[in-house]
């Protein structure tokens, strides 16, 4: 059984920086994709940014060039640096895994996490 735990989030003014970690237990965390989708208040889960097991890496165009996400294999976790935040991307942001190539699409992946809450306030 895989198992994921996120990290990192929390109430930071518009602006500001918050680092997100996903933990991952259970499977051959080097050979997944990891990815980390959102959810928005009365809205539904998106696409935030993901990583292939390569490294390759894939961002949603709201977020592009703002957030990195990055991966350390060695300590089975993923990265979501988020810089420049603002009001829009309050929302609880959940990580990922599935197997094979990257994907935007929720329902590809296969494991998830609790979630973490991250609250962008002006």
């Amino acid at each position: 059984q895989v198992q994921l735990v996120e990290s990192g989030g929390g109430l930071v003014q518009v602006g500001g920086s918050l680092r997100l970690s996903c933990t991952a237990s259970g499977r051959a965390f080097s050979s997944s994709t990891m990815g980390w989708f959102r959810q928005a208040p009365g809205k539904e889960r998106e696409f935030v940014a993901c990583i292939t097991w390569f490294t390759g890496t894939y961002y949603a165009d709201s977020v592009k060039g703002r957030f990195t996400i990055s991966r350390d294999n060695a300590k089975n976790t993923v990265y979501l640096q988020m810089n420049s935040l603002k009001l829009e991307d309050t929302a609880v942001y959940y990580c990922g895994a599935k197997y094979g190539s990257w994907s935007r699409i929720g329902s590809d992946y296969d494991y998830w996490g609790q979630g973490t809450q991250v609250t962008v306030s002006s």
